[in-house]
């Protein structure tokens, strides 16, 4: 069943301008894709899905291991997967609207909601029941119309909306409660109780880590200038694109921060990371790194700030590890 995930804007969708992060909307009617290899995430060991970004298979998702790399006709603008259940955002017909797709571990299509906004980034619980995406939209007054974010959290099992805007959640904000018109949430990542979740808060200038609880419908602020978080499998780091001197026009740095401490660890990676980094293993992190007008390749490094970044996936980016 249908049903309309956000309905507080009517949105204008974009015809350019959004840069970097919704580059992949672009390619989406890729006329020369053939791409017919029947793909799996199913178990596996250090298998990695991807949106391929290779001439005649733009948009396609893609499964890695090793050397092999069989590519699906299934075609997303960005996707996440986690224990059989993929998330897939992509246009919904001819019109510039999109719908989130829900996918089993053949890429079979589950469900599909229509989505309200551009599709910019999409997570999945480790236990894969829990999905969440977030979107451009157009049109709030606090910020001149201009571009802004929406989140949704969905639960698969029973088809509930946990979240359509975070914005109507309690915050707590250097631990006091705080209010604000310009408050904006984006990035979100799970945490195994399927309750807890980490995501970007912005507001007044500036970009925290926040907590948040979805029964309790509160969140609270951790840390400042960490954007799009990544929570490690085992629980204890985010993963996360850092402003350079706090000044995003500047570019970003990945860089990872243990929860318990606090304390922050800069990789090793000097490029500008614009994206939301995923983790490969307990000790890895991968992300995409765009070249050239249409094409990116996936990186690894090292979460421990170690070690040189290397290429782990031409022609890839969007990638989740299916172990």
């Amino acid at each position: 069943m249908r049903k309309i995930l956000s309905t507080s804007i009517a949105v204008a969708l974009l015809a350019a301008g959004a840069g970097g992060y919704i580059h992949a909307a672009a390619h989406r009617g890729d006329a020369d894709a053939t791409a017919t290899e029947a793909v799996d995430v199913g178990p596996g060991r250090h298998r990695i899905l991807v949106r391929s970004t290779a001439p005649g298979s733009t948009g396609h998702l893609a499964l890695v291991q090793g050397e092999t790399r069989k590519t699906s006709s299934v075609t997303c603008d960005r996707a996440y997967a986690a224990a059989g259940t993929v998330i897939c955002l992509r246009p919904d017909g001819p019109l510039a609207t999109y719908q989130v797709a829900i996918l089993d571990r053949s890429l079979a299509e589950r469900d599909t909601y229509p989505l309200v906004g551009v599709p910019n980034r999409a997570r999945v619980s480790a236990d894969g029941r829990l999905i969440t995406w977030t979107a451009f939209v157009t049109g709030d007054s606090y910020n001149g119309g201009r571009f802004s974010t929406r989140v949704g959290v969905l639960d698969t099992r029973t088809g509930n909306l946990l979240a359509d805007t975070l914005e109507s959640y309690a915050l707590t904000r250097d631990g006091r409660p705080y209010q604000a018109a310009d408050v904006n949430y984006w990035g979100v990542t799970f945490a195994e109780d399927d309750n807890t979740f980490y995501a970007t808060m912005s507001t007044a200038g500036h970009r925290y880590l926040v907590r948040g609880d979805l029964t309790a419908r509160t969140v609270t602020t951790v840390a400042e200038n960490v954007e799009c978080p990544s929570l490690s499998p085992d629980g204890t780091r985010i993963a996360f694109k850092q402003a350079v001197g706090g000044d995003p026009a500047k570019g970003w740095r990945p860089a990872v921060l243990d929860l318990a401490t606090q304390r922050t660890t800069v990789l090793t990676e000097t490029r500008s990371v614009d994206d939301q980094i995923a983790w490969l293993d307990d000790t890895t992190v991968m992300y995409a790194l765009p070249r050239g007008q249409g094409h990116a390749d996936v990186w690894s490094a090292e979460a421990d700030g170690t070690g040189t970044p290397a290429i782990l996936i031409p022609e890839a980016e969007s990638p989740a590890s299916v172990p």
